[in-house]
């Protein structure tokens, strides 16, 4: 008995010393992640202390968490995507701003004169170009929208190129790659882009039809350990599809069964989505063919039959299209609607799924509110992200002290991203509001300067308020206890988000 109790302390000793060598490994890491953190990726002051305190209070968590979420990209070959852009359309951007400051440009809309401030910033910090002979269609419903898209994709003479961040072989998406196959039987050029983590469900199978036929699939950021990607950042949340060269589609729709209401949980599925016609197609087009070069082997040949000569004759709206993502100096979808909330004298109508602002977003949003602007927010009122969800509501509650009116929508899921100012100029696109839209996903956002369409998308907003609960002060004053503790931790975890 007494040799099985001295076998016994010995077996405890040695676990002891084990897990104190373990604990000790794991505090070095903390400590050279913190170190990397503070002193080598130069993260903003925010975050900084947010991935502090998730390292050294949750230490072996926070260590997998920091591999999955904290993890810079390297930035050379993004960048030099950038360059290469910048010097295919350099003389145009050139021309385009000379013409800017000399009052040169021709408004089809006579309001949009007092928004060239903010054609021209885009146009400097993104290479948006400025067109005038867009026509645009506006689904809010995915059945509209798909119904559109089969209809133009077989309609298609030379080139389909498209790139989702979420793709579901579901039914829905059974239909579109079989639509796409028969084009690419038919000889019609198909580009299939989707990001890796969006649709990491997508078994192999689902483009097999479309490669035997011809056609063309990458996969955005793969990981190069099979079934195993790490890399949540840096995400392509960009939904484009281009058709010819002619007519575009972005928006906020996915390919998957659900973005048509099928869904049990989410119920109908509300989203905003942009068919377009006329040159804004050319910068979606330029887009697609450098994402589809930072992601594919080989570059493609750029040639006039991706980027046709339109006339006039399609349309009078004026738009640009507002690309950003970690390649770029800028956050510049954030800028622009820092600048459209600035320049806002009447109404500010902001939809959104996801509502994570920084605080110059924030500071932007009360100042219009205290200065007499009405301010309206609306939001999904079902959580889809637990933390996001959360930490939306403790910003909300913020800014109602502030005179924000704030709704959340109830007839199914709110997924709409978009923004009206003044029923005067509109944005719609793929970035949510938040720190992960901004920075760290490349979005693109079509910015629409036309008093009739962005009047249209109010109307739409308004509509959507009929079906919504207001959130008043005094409601978000009520709350449980419960739901405060969730709002506060979740709020220090926002600038990870």
């Amino acid at each position: 008995m007494i040799a099985l109790a001295f076998i016994s302390d010995e077996v405890f000793i040695i676990q002891s010393a084990i897990m104190q060598n373990a604990y000790g490994i794991i505090m070095l890491l903390n400590i050279f992640l913190a170190i990397t953190v503070i002193f080598l990726e130069r993260r903003n002051a925010s975050t900084t202390w947010a991935w502090l305190m998730v390292l050294f209070f949750i230490p072996v968590i926070g260590f997998v968490m920091y591999l999955i979420l904290g993890q810079k990209v390297r930035k050379r070959k993004l960048y030099k995507l950038l360059g290469d852009s910048q010097r295919i359309i350099e003389h145009t951007i050139e021309r385009q701003m000379r013409q800017l400051r000399d009052g040169e440009i021709a408004y089809t809309d006579p309001a949009m004169q007092s928004y060239q401030d903010m054609i021209y910033m885009n146009l400097k910090t993104s290479y948006a170009l400025y067109t005038s002979n867009n026509a645009v269609e506006i689904y809010t419903e995915g059945n509209q929208k798909f119904d559109a898209l089969l209809k133009d994709i077989e309609a298609a003479r030379h080139h389909i190129h498209l790139v989702y961040y979420i793709v579901r072989d579901d039914e829905l998406g059974r239909r579109l790659v079989k639509a796409l196959a028969a084009k690419a039987a038919e000889g019609v050029e198909v580009k299939f882009l989707y990001d890796h983590i969006g649709s990491s469900g997508l078994p192999r199978r689902y483009f097999h039809e479309l490669l035997a036929a011809g056609g063309q699939e990458a996969a955005f950021f793969p990981s190069r350990i099979p079934y195993l990607n790490l890399k949540i950042n840096y995400r392509n949340h960009r939904k484009l599809v281009i058709i010819d060269g002619q007519t575009g589609y972005i928006g906020g729709f996915n390919i998957g069964d659900e973005y048509l209401g099928l869904n049990k949980h989410f119920g109908e599925w509300r989203d905003t989505h942009l068919r377009v016609q006329g040159n804004a197609v050319l910068q979606m087009q330029a887009q697609f063919l450098m994402d589809w070069n930072l992601a594919a082997s080989g570059n493609v040949v750029l040639n006039e039959l991706y980027f046709p000569i339109m006339g006039e004759e399609l349309g009078t709206i004026g738009m640009q299209l507002v690309a950003s993502g970690p390649d770029t100096e800028y956050q510049q979808i954030k800028d622009a609607y820092i600048k459209m909330i600035y320049a806002a004298k009447k109404t500010i109508c902001l939809q959104t799924p996801y509502f994570v602002p920084d605080e110059s977003l924030m500071t932007a949003l009360k100042i219009a509110s205290l200065s007499g602007v009405d301010v309206r927010i609306m939001l999904p009122s079902m959580p889809d992200h637990f933390f996001v969800y959360w930490a939306t509501h403790s910003y909300l509650g913020e800014l109602l002290v502030n005179g924000v009116k704030c709704y959340m929508f109830e007839k199914g899921f709110l997924h709409a991203k978009t923004l009206v100012i003044d029923g005067k100029v509109a944005s719609v696109g793929t970035a949510n509001l938040d720190i992960r839209s901004f920075k760290l996903n490349f979005e693109m956002n079509a910015f629409i300067y036309d008093t009739q369409t962005a009047a249209k998308l109010q109307r739409i907003f308004e509509d959507d308020m009929k079906v919504s609960m207001e959130l008043t002060l005094a409601i978000y004053a009520e709350r449980p206890l419960m739901n405060r503790f969730k709002e506060s931790i979740s709020r220090l975890l926002s600038p990870i988000l």
